[in-house]
């Protein structure tokens, strides 16, 4: 039976991707749950499964069935929106995760930012931070921006300075992204669809522009897709061709290196899902390089005496942001709360 990658979930409909990079239009057969495993989506983009071409009769239309799905290497979730206790998955097997920030318009928080970087670094994904939209900042928008990037480059992150719209970094973006998987996280309005149509202008994904009065994106991405892009090294230039086509379209998988680019609808908040105190504080790096100065070994960071993180905090090794982050983390606050400023 053909094993295949799931691009696409739409409701009951899925698009997967074959082998021999054929697309096909399925439906879910059966129960197809990871052992031990709940969310809200048993199946999510970046799947792999196992599945019939042409198998079932829906309507006038001849599609295949999913039939069953294999254990994923890593995954991304977020609390559910309509169904606060239950997870949502938002996407499973990548490589990477891109973390789209804007500093205005819209403008992101270090507490939203810090959330999906905890969840990243929880279920095994390398995050990199991506300052976006950077042709459109006033000097003091510049300031705050050198300001998040002493923040996280301090906690050990990589970041990179983009602008999708005028084509700079995208150089850069698209050596990290080459024979990838990679999810696309951020606000409404961030760029991250730009972003995509700026590495493959052949996809020509619809983008629109942020409410001037409320300084908020809108949501032009409504699930989760993986596209396909090809990319060639020519000495330090880069060709892009899309492969992205309708179903049952025969695409060329010869002499490049495949790179998938998952685009995800922009989130106002980013709920937690099942981590502990003990596990939210290992999932900041810099906390965690600092755990074993303190006095008790099962320090909390919070008010015990001692304390290496909270010493590192008063020095200012450690960001003020980055910590108020934890604790807010750690005591429930939701995403309800001012994460998103405007």
């Amino acid at each position: 039976m053909p094993t295949g990658l799931l691009m696409r979930s739409t409701g009951s409909r899925y698009t997967v991707r074959g082998e021999d990079g054929t697309l096909h239009e399925c439906i879910a057969k059966g129960k197809l749950r990871i052992k031990g495993f709940s969310s809200t989506n048993p199946l999510a983009v970046g799947d792999v499964v196992d599945f019939e071409p042409a198998a079932e009769t829906v309507g006038n239309e001849l599609v295949g069935a999913i039939t069953h799905l294999h254990d994923r290497r890593n995954y991304l979730v977020r609390k559910s929106v309509n169904l606060s206790h239950h997870k949502h998955v938002i996407a499973s097997n990548m490589d990477q995760c891109l973390v789209l920030v804007t500093v205005a318009r819209p403008f992101t928080s270090f507490g939203f930012i810090d959330r999906v970087l905890v969840t990243a670094e929880a279920y095994q994904i390398p995050p990199v931070i991506v300052f976006n939209k950077v042709d459109d900042l006033g000097d003091e928008e510049l300031g705050l921006l050198a300001e998040y990037e002493d923040v996280y480059q301090g906690a050990g992150y990589r970041t990179l300075i983009t602008s999708a719209l005028k084509g700079t970094g995208m150089a850069e973006v698209k050596e990290l992204l080459h024979g990838k998987v990679t999810l696309l996280v951020g606000h409404s309005g961030v760029g991250k669809s730009t972003l995509v149509n700026a590495i493959d202008p052949a996809l020509d994904l619809h983008t629109w522009e942020v409410s001037a009065s409320t300084e908020k994106g809108q949501h032009t991405t409504t699930v989760a897709r993986m596209y396909e892009v090809e990319m060639e090294r020519d000495s330090e230039k880069f060709v892009v061709r899309s492969s992205e086509g309708p179903a049952n379209h025969e695409l060329s998988t010869t002499n490049y290196a495949p790179t998938f680019l998952i685009d995800t609808p922009g989130v106002k908040g980013f709920g937690l899902v099942d981590m502990e105190q003990d596990v939210i504080a290992d999932q900041f790096p810099e906390f965690f390089a600092r755990k074993g100065e303190c006095r008790f070994g099962n320090c909390t960071h919070l008010k015990e005496p001692g304390c290496a993180v909270l010493k590192a905090v008063e020095e200012g090794t450690i960001a003020a942001s980055r910590y108020t982050s934890y604790v807010d983390m750690v005591e429930g606050v939701e995403e309800d709360d001012p994460y998103r400023a405007g």
